[in-house]
């Protein structure tokens, strides 16, 4: 069996001072070393190693996991924002915990939404999706997948000041955790209920969190509410909204198309695979799913910013773009970072193409 590469990205702010440092645990011919890059965030940064020849994997291991034990011990975390995390002895464990998934909805269909007293609506915010659990004293951050992750430690200390046993559904944006949603409070499973009676009991569960770092999404209900929320948003240049029928239930997963909640995006986003690194650039080629069919198709490249790594050939990562072209590229590709809460790339299908082409080519 082959031995796990590792990397990781940390960050550090305090006062003026913004820095990145990555670390890297990679094979090479005879062994395995260690490298490093640091700097100043957004500048070109410098290299080094650990290990000026390869050593065992067991040796490089310890090397790599006491360097950064070392820079974690001076203030450096891995939140992009210099977030202090906090790890859960958990970690990784699968809890079969699912949050409920969202279907695109089209723009021909914003006006009835919109219009219709049977649908709430709420900004969608660009953060990473997060289920939290809190029972007792434990505080547990559960991702998309329904594996234990780590919590930002300001978001663990907020919920820890409210009462009760309780779990959430929500986005982590930074050192903040935005509420949308409650599947169970006081033991009791609040799935069965509806939207609008979940989005009353979490209102009374977060009340006064609308500062610090837990906060609640409002909804808008009526169509004027809506409407004023929807533009706002757009002008402001926000991810997108969510529309949610007042009566549905709380279901994990997907509905193979439509459901009763349904997003909007203003902004388009895909999950690419990784070719390959582009020689002599940071940049790598971009590939989605073949839909229909087998295999990827290739969608271009994107830069990788100087404080993001180079991600891995076959990882997956995230980029936001203006639109694709039919066979062709996207267009003004912005890297986003890695993912980890998904399986796979999205299909060719599932693309935002150029206005007046034919995406079914």
């Amino acid at each position: 069996m082959s031995q796990p590469t590792q990397s990781i990205t940390l960050y550090c702010r305090e006062g003026r001072s913004d820095k990145v440092y990555q670390v890297q645990l990679e094979p090479q011919a005879g062994g395995f070393v260690v490298n490093f890059q640091f700097g100043r965030r957004g500048s070109t940064l410098q290299s080094g190693t650990k290990t000026p020849s390869a050593v065992p994997y067991d040796k490089a291991a310890k090397i790599y996991a006491r360097l950064v034990a070392e820079k974690k011990g001076k203030g450096y975390t891995e939140g992009e924002n210099g977030t202090a995390y906090q790890s859960s002895e958990e970690a990784g464990r699968q809890t079969n915990l699912l949050p409920q998934l969202s279907n695109a909805v089209d723009e021909a269909k914003l006006d009835h939404l919109i219009a219709s007293h049977d649908w709430y609506m709420q900004e969608k915010k660009d953060g990473n999706r997060m289920l939290l659990r809190k029972c007792g004293d434990v505080i547990e951050g559960i991702n998309r997948k329904g594996v234990i992750v780590s919590v930002p430690k300001a978001v663990v200390e907020a919920i820890q000041q409210i009462d009760g046993d309780f779990i959430l559904d929500g986005e982590v944006v930074g050192d903040t955790y935005w509420a949308f949603d409650l599947l169970e409070i006081e033991g009791e499973d609040a799935r069965g209920d509806s939207v609008e009676d979940r989005f009353a009991y979490l209102a009374v569960l977060l009340r006064g969190a609308n500062e610090g770092a837990v906060r609640l999404i409002p909804d808008a209900t009526t169509n004027w509410e809506k409407r004023r929320l929807f533009e706002r948003l757009k002008a402001e240049r926000a991810e997108g909204v969510v529309f949610k029928r007042k009566d549905a239930i709380y279901t994990a997963g997907r509905p193979a198309s439509g459901g009763d909640h349904l997003k909007f995006k203003f902004t388009a986003t895909a999950t690419c695979k990784v070719l390959h690194p582009n020689d002599g650039k940071r940049s790598v080629a971009l590939a989605v799913r073949q839909d229909p069919g087998d295999g990827f198709v290739e969608i271009g490249n994107v830069t990788i910013p100087a404080n993001f790594r180079i991600p891995a050939v076959g990882s997956l990562v995230e980029v936001r773009y203006l639109y694709a072209y039919v066979g062709g590229s996207l267009y003004q590709p912005v890297y986003l970072g890695e993912r980890n809460d998904v399986d796979t790339a999205d299909s060719a299908k599932s693309l935002k193409f150029k206005q007046g082409e034919d995406d079914e080519a």
